[in-house]
């Protein structure tokens, strides 16, 4: 009865919702500012982006979900007027109506035509067009929308660029340069290219011993008069710049470093090795910024260093003298994270985790982890349940042990060693892991990729209990093969790049995450030493040695649209692919992939869907549905609703499938074809709500089947209470 009563409240709370007007609140002659168009009238080839134009508009009409409806705003007019403590709740909860205000036309106007000659339009037109919201019956609604409708001006193709550099020096960098030009002939003539093109080559000058050069040093001047519809650019480099007059002019110099010092704040402890080493700089170099930028840059990826302040000061007419000072970040930190979900039947899955870490803790900037997980499932129903904890510790020194640390000059290398316990008790076995790697790690100057080479990953696994009842239920030679002891000696290979590398990005951007892992290839080559007539297979310590392949790779395209970038469309496609060979006929259990949970399918709990649409093993008393191949496709719109408070709608496409022979031998509907792939794939859609503090993000996702491929039919609405449908999830973060 509960259910019901609930699925009543939330639809009485939408008609009410949207059962009052939004002009409630607007005083006499007002309108709420409904929409806003730019249409370009003479773009017939539909190249002009009109979105460089949306940040001059001085008003903006409020954001709207569904076509043009906001709850936000119906919640709002609810208040009364009065002030009271009710007044205040609505205001603060909902969304105020943006107020139209025609005395902002013009300006609006005038900044969108201030752009397009900055962008070579010259002589555009712009004019602006309000209409009124009315009824079919001619009602005036007290909405507004406006139209600008822009007329693109005359643009001049460049004829020909002439430079004039007096400077011999600074004239021989720019011939070296030349190929990089950005601005030709033919190009159209442009401030905006003007300015990038000055930019660019104040930096080249910058990196070729020039302090203090800029762009406002370049002259240009433009004729658009003597050839028809074609403009001529004469640039020049002068001695002053565009603030100054002839009178201030001074060569341009040629500078070198002179004294380096590099002072950590008192108390802030750090090695003189670890200092040298980060240092880029040295006397009698002459100067670039790039090394400037890439000192700076090692010293700030260095986690004990809070900020780092990086002074030059000019001691003679060609020596620069520097000084970098160090504040020291907080030493010791904790970090907490919990999930939880929970499906209709009952089924709960709770993960907690916790980490330390020292970010100094020999003084040369390296930085020691301890964490704790711990992963729990049960179902309250039944008295049925799955407990794994982890224990994993790792030290990351801030160079390339074994490794000349001068080969990587603009980057900051890293070398890590960690180890990590995890133990799971299960009703039908119980299992240890014993791990430990040895690895690099380093990111490009400019934090869009990140490499982790890690030569040596090993695995001891050991199956210290397994039930004979779920031997015999598994019933499943390939199955039984996996759970058994094992070893792993292999290489990782880890690739990360995005066009983004901020926390938040506030534009539209893409990243890309490559994971590829090897293992038993060496030990192979010494399999006739290795070779154990029990166990009938290649051994070390006694234990069978996994030989494997595994890949996974993700690749995430995030759209940021609308006003002010507030809306965003996030896409991903995830592939995993994992094939035993040689010295194994399984995969190793740890190493398989699984569909379902907080980041994967959200219709459906972690490790219940698949492989393909073989059914549910009844020998695991909760669900441990695996499979070798992982395909898996999520799509997901966020929009702000108020405060910090976002929503989100998704929907997720996928599953996991068996690609071996063997696998197949044994359960031919768990095998992947392109044949029945569609119809193997599982489907959901969902609503999510997320609170946004900046530092963290708590994320609440309810996720509902739409087709579950081990009945191969779609899931009827009634199917989502009853059947255990749905699934909720409680996560730290987004999903992707």
């Amino acid at each position: 009865m509960k259910r019901p009563a609930v699925i009543i409240c939330i639809c009485l709370s939408a008609v009410l919702a949207t059962g009052c007007s939004t002009t409630k609140t607007l005083a006499e002659g007002e309108y709420l500012y409904y929409d806003s168009k730019v249409i370009v009238d003479n773009d017939s080839t539909e190249t002009f982006d009109v979105s460089q134009l949306e940040p001059y508009m001085k008003q903006t009409p409020n954001n709207y979900y569904i076509g043009h409806w906001n709850p936000f705003l119906y919640v709002y007019n609810w208040t009364k007027g009065t002030g009271s403590r009710w007044d205040r709740f609505v205001e603060k909860v909902g969304v105020e109506p943006v107020v139209y205000d025609p005395q902002l036309l013009q300006s609006t106007i005038d900044g969108m035509l201030n752009q397009l000659e900055y962008s070579g339009y010259f002589n555009s037109q712009i004019t602006a067009k309000e209409i009124v919201k009315t009824s079919k019956k001619g009602v005036d609604k007290r909405k507004m929308s406006t139209e600008f409708h822009v007329k693109l001006g005359k643009q001049y193709p460049l004829r020909k660029i002439d430079f004039t550099v007096e400077n011999p020096d600074l004239a021989a960098i720019m011939a070296s340069d030349s190929a990089n030009f950005t601005i030709s002939v033919g190009d159209p003539l442009s401030q905006k290219t003007l300015e990038a093109e000055s930019e660019r080559l104040a930096q080249l000058f910058r990196n070729n011993g020039y302090w203090g050069f800029s762009k406002n040093y370049f002259f240009y001047f433009a004729d658009t008069s003597t050839f028809s519809n074609e403009a001529v650019i004469w640039t020049r480099i002068e001695d002053f710049t565009h603030n100054e007059t002839p009178a201030a002019a001074r060569p341009h110099r040629k500078y070198r470093f002179g004294e380096i010092k590099i002072t950590p704040m008192p108390g802030f402890r750090l090695t003189d090795k670890l200092l040298n080493r980060l240092n880029r700089l040295e006397e009698g170099d002459i100067y670039r910024e790039s090394d400037v930028k890439n000192t700076y840059s090692r010293f700030s990826g260095i986690p004990a260093i809070s900020s780092v302040n990086l002074n030059l000061a000019e001691k003679d007419s060609s020596t620069l003298d520097c000084r970098i000072l160090l504040s020291p970040a907080k030493r010791r930190s904790m970090k907490f994270n919990f999930d939880a979900s929970i499906n209709t039947n009952g089924l709960w899955g709770i993960t907690p985790a916790i980490s330390y870490s020292n970010k100094n803790i020999f003084g040369g900037g390296e930085v020691f982890t301890l964490g704790f997980k711990g992963d729990f499932q049960f179902n309250l129903k039944q008295d049925i349940r799955a407990v794994e904890f982890t224990v994993n510790s790792g030290i990351k020194f801030p160079t390339f042990l074994l490794l000349p640390d001068r080969v990587f000059k603009t980057v900051l290398p890293a070398t890590e060693v960690k180890v990590s316990y995890n133990y799971q008790n299960r009703p039908e076995y119980h299992r240890q892991i014993f791990a430990t790697s040895y690895g690099y790690a380093w990111r490009t100057f400019n934090k869009k990729q990140r490499f982790d080479v890690i030569p040596v990953n090993v695995n001891v696994v050991d199956v210290s209990y397994i039930s004979i009842e779920f031997l015999e239920k598994l019933n499943d030679p390939y199955l039984i093969n996996s759970f058994r002891s094992h070893f792993i000696l292999g290489t990782r290979f880890n690739y990360f790049f995005t066009t983004d590398p901020s926390a938040h990005p506030k534009n539209s951007y893409f990243y890309l995450r490559v994971a590829t892992e090897t293992a038993g290839n060496f030990l192979s080559l010494f399999k006739k030493y290795l070779y154990d007539d029990t166990h009938r297979t290649g051994t070390l310590f006694n234990l069978p040695y996994s030989q494997y392949a595994r890949t996974e790779i993700s690749t995430v395209p995030t759209l940021r649209f609308g006003i002010n970038n507030e809306y965003s469309f996030a896409t991903r496609f995830l592939l995993g692919i994992g094939v035993p060979y040689g010295n194994t006929e399984t995969l190793p259990f740890e190493q398989v992939f699984y569909a379902g949970g907080a980041n994967s399918l959200r219709g459906w709990q972690s490790r219940t869907v698949g492989p393909g649409s073989a059914e549910m093993n009844s020998a695991f008393s909760i669900p441990n549905q695996n499979g070798e191949m992982h395909l898996e496709l999520n799509m997901e719109l966020r929009f702000p609703i108020f405060w910090k408070l976002h929503g989100g709608v998704f929907i997720d496409a996928g599953n996991v499938w068996n690609i071996t022979k063997e696998a197949r031998e044994v359960d031919n509907k768990s095998a992947f074809s392109f044949k029945n792939c569609l119809k193997t794939t599982a489907l959901n859609w969902g609503v999510g709500l997320r609170a946004d503090f900046e530092m963290i993000l708590v994320r609440l996702d309810l996720g509902i089947q739409t087709y579950d491929p081990r009945k191969q039919h779609f899931v009827s609405p009634i199917d989502w209470v009853t059947d255990g449908a749905m699934a909720l999830h409680f996560g730290i973060g987004l999903p992707f």
